[in-house]
């Protein structure tokens, strides 16, 4: 389960190695954009960051491939309710965003969890209206500024770590250690704008982490 850490006051560089940001809008072809299901995926693997990836070649085009059929995949089972994202790593899906209602969001976990290649899905969908346009750029601007605290840090390796931020929450996956977990949701935590951070990551041990850097 992912653990959320409040800040004191409560208060895509490209998007790790999937490079550019791709937005696939399935929505009716007179749909208003309330009436949209906003599907973001990762898109296009960049080849230096791919070499750097803790995730295979193979796994890294898996995460690509369940992104992608996310959007079809909800759309059949929710048609055009709500604005969902899904983001994929080492095949931990990741779904954020808003639906109508509980029955929805249930859906969409179970739809998504069906794609194949899936391991897990952390269903972190709030049950609500639809974020504005100014919500939507806020967060972006968050996950800019947390990438950046990220890179600025001369003890972390940004790149292993992708930034998911959505109402202000901003959710940390990647595989990486303890030490590591600790440390970025620390750095995160002090950026302005964030109101909490939630670790999705898969915890590697330092043995296990050694081994993938010398590889």
């Amino acid at each position: 389960m992912p653990t959320s850490l409040p800040t004191s006051s409560r208060r895509r560089r490209p998007d790790l190695p999937t490079g550019l940001l791709a937005a696939a809008l399935v929505c009716s072809a007179i749909g208003s954009l309330s009436g949209c299901v906003a599907v973001i995926a990762g898109a296009g693997v960049g080849g230096g960051l791919m070499l750097t990836d803790r995730r295979t070649t193979g796994t890294q085009l898996e995460d690509q491939g369940i992104e992608l059929k996310s959007g079809g995949r909800i759309r059949d089972v929710i048609g055009d309710r709500g604005h969902i994202n899904v983001t994929s790593y080492n095949r931990i899906v990741l779904v954020t965003g808003e639906v109508p209602s509980d029955a929805d969001k249930d859906a969409v976990g179970k739809a998504v969890g069906a794609i194949e290649n899936v391991n897990s899905v952390v269903n972190e969908l709030e049950v609500a209206g639809n974020s504005s346009l100014t919500s939507r750029t806020s967060d972006a601007t968050i996950t800019t500024r947390v990438k950046a605290a990220f890179v600025d840090k001369k003890d972390m390796q940004a790149n292993a770590i992708k930034v998911v931020t959505e109402r202000g929450n901003v959710y940390l996956m990647g595989r990486v250690s303890e030490r590591e977990a600790d440390r970025a949701a620390e750095v995160a935590r002090d950026v302005g704008g964030v109101l909490k951070v939630v670790r999705v990551f898969e915890i590697l041990s330092e043995d296990q982490l050694k081994a993938l850097t010398n590889r």
